[in-house]
């Protein structure tokens, strides 16, 4: 008997439309998972929704389980949770977390899918991938013991960078952004909260995640002498103009790229994607990160959450989709 899914596509600026999907059966060392949460990737999903990767980055920028090619139609999403149907004994009826798109059953290999942790629920670790960015951020960051530390642009990934940081011992951690609400995911992870006029300079370390222009000329501005920012902001295709006039040799400062798509050099040689993923997932038992989680909507409903999203009338950090 065929076995159908259904699936969301962006297939062209600013829309998307639900289509069926036809499963094979699962073979020897594959899955069938049946979706029970996924999430909107906001920053990198509203990118792609308005046609806005480069044509250099249509390769790198694919989805591990992505159909169709950029600008459109496509089928893109990366953060999916869903119970193992069939498959292997040891995983059939677990949890796990998979880079797969919004879809409501799949089949992939079983070592494309990783164990969800019994402390962690279901709906929290669709975070997962985004607490995988900060990890690799921090490990190309390599904060140290009483750092003063501000992390500017508190949306997911910037909020999940902040949240491990607040674990460091005697850390300094300041979230900055330009809305005051945010203030709250800063109460949640027990850090400071100011807006970028009131932040505090002469930092050893500045997490630039605003994905704007202004965030990142700010984020220089906070260094002390020889600081560092690292850069998780992805521009997509747009130009940013960054400030390297004024004091910026003098001080000896210094912009760091860094992009989940690579291990971290820092441990490239010692841990694997699937180390770095676990690692993730475990960090996801503390349910202070339950505050980057601000919507919810059915699966039905995720084409004109697609529309929302394009016109910015979306509000909130992390929206989580349920399925049926």
């Amino acid at each position: 008997m065929t076995r159908k899914a259904r699936a969301l596509w962006f297939t062209a600026a600013g829309t998307g439309e639900l289509r069926d999907a036809v499963l094979p059966a699962p073979g020897p060392g594959e899955v069938l998972v049946r979706t029970l949460f996924s999430a909107m990737s906001r920053g990198t999903e509203s990118l792609v929704l308005r046609g806005g990767v480069p044509s250099s980055q249509h390769e790198v920028m694919r989805a591990p389980f992505q159909e169709g090619d950029f600008p459109w139609p496509v089928k893109y999403g990366y953060l999916n949770v869903g119970r193992v149907e069939e498959g292997p004994a040891d995983l059939v009826g677990r949890t796990v977390f998979c880079l797969y798109p919004h879809q409501t059953e799949y089949v992939v290999p079983a070592t494309a899918v990783t164990v969800v942790p019994e402390a962690v629920p279901a709906a929290r670790a669709v975070l997962a991938g985004t607490v995988e960015t900060a990890v690799n951020a921090l490990w190309d960051a390599a904060p140290l013991v009483g750092d003063r530390i501000a992390v500017v642009g508190a949306g997911m990934v910037g909020s999940s960078v902040a949240g491990l940081l607040s674990r460091f011992p005697g850390v300094d951690v300041q979230l900055v952004d330009v809305d005051p609400e945010r203030a709250k995911i800063a109460e949640a992870f027990g850090i400071r909260f100011a807006t970028p006029d009131e932040a505090e300079g002469g930092l050893d370390l500045v997490v630039h995640a605003s994905a704007s222009e202004a965030g990142l000329a700010r984020s220089l501005k906070l260094l002390g002498h020889e600081g560092t920012v690292v850069e998780l902001s992805w521009y997509g295709d747009r130009r940013v103009s960054v400030p390297l006039g004024e004091n910026f040799h003098s001080r000896r400062l210094t912009v760091r790229g860094s992009q989940v798509g690579t291990v971290s050099p820092a441990r490239a040689a010692r841990r694997t994607y699937g180390d770095r993923l676990a690692l993730a997932l475990r960090l996801l038992a503390d349910p202070a990160f339950d505050v980057l989680i601000t919507g919810e909507s059915a699966f039905d409903e995720l084409p004109g959450l697609l529309t929302r999203l394009a016109g910015g009338s979306l509000p909130g950090l992390g929206h989580r989709i349920v399925y049926p």
